[in-house]
């Protein structure tokens, strides 16, 4: 009589196996350490998954969607936001922080809050996508996700600030890297934590210097005593003379 799959014991192995990609990457995880770790047989291990790398593409599968579900939601969001406060907020509502920004950084906020999340439960997985997937059939599936991630913050970066292709102030393309490079750098480091972070603070943060951090610089007037020159420094026999007697008293020029 065949055996049949322990929802359980797959679960188990799917927690051990997470610890063990993280810690040895794809290539040095071992199925007899995630087995032992899980408490469970090779026997347990082969009958939930044919290989390691099976279990890995499962665990990849399962976040890609998840992150594919995020992305449709923030479309929506994005979409019925447009249609509710007549666009996106412009420069003007940036700098003026009018209550369309207001509104339209509380809706950022509370996506990239479902991200993270979604990152400190996967920090494992990605901790082991971003440093221990070299050499595999993996190795390409975290910087897929970063390119999709630049061009769409790209998209949204252009549609704010109301730019023009042709005299950009800020490339879209750049501060999209920007982004979701500083978004690798806390997945990195969520997989170092063993408390959780406040999120909710990191994606209010990270949303107000996105839009308020990047505003153009007005020029400022020079004022004269911003350009008056700078007094020379006192001549070579002066600071021996000062050298010599510190104690006197340095004489009034007339």
């Amino acid at each position: 009589m065949p055996r049949h799959a322990d929802p359980k014991a797959r679960s188990a192995l799917i927690a051990s196996a997470r610890a063990e990609f993280a810690k040895r990457g794809v290539k040095g995880a071992r199925i007899s350490d995630i087995t032992a770790a899980s408490g469970l047989s090779k026997g347990a291990f082969y009958l939930h998954f044919p290989s390691k790398e099976a279990l890995f593409a499962a665990l990849v599968q399962d976040f890609l969607a998840a992150l594919e579900r995020l992305a449709s939601k923030r479309m929506s969001c994005m979409d019925r936001f447009r249609a509710d406060h007549s666009g996106l907020p412009g420069p003007g509502d940036v700098a003026a922080r009018s209550e369309r920004y207001r509104d339209f950084l509380r809706l950022e906020a509370a996506l990239d809050v479902e991200m993270l999340e979604l990152m400190w439960e996967q920090r494992e997985l990605v901790t082991a996508l971003i440093v221990g997937s070299q050499g595999t059939a993996f190795e390409s599936v975290m910087w897929d996700v970063v390119d999709r991630e630049v061009e769409r913050i790209a998209r949204e970066f252009f549609h704010l600030r109301g730019q023009q292709p042709d005299t950009p102030d800020v490339d879209p393309g750049l501060f999209g890297s920007f982004v979701v490079g500083t978004y690798l750098l806390l997945a990195r480091r969520m997989g170092r934590l063993e408390q959780k972070p406040d999120l909710a603070a990191w994606a209010v943060g990270i949303q107000r210097l996105m839009h308020e951090g990047t505003l153009p610089r007005e020029a400022v007037p020079a004022t004269p005593a911003a350009v008056a020159r700078p007094s020379s420094p006192p001549s070579t026999r002066r600071r021996h003379a000062r050298a010599a007697h510190p104690h006197r008293p340095p004489r009034k020029r007339p």
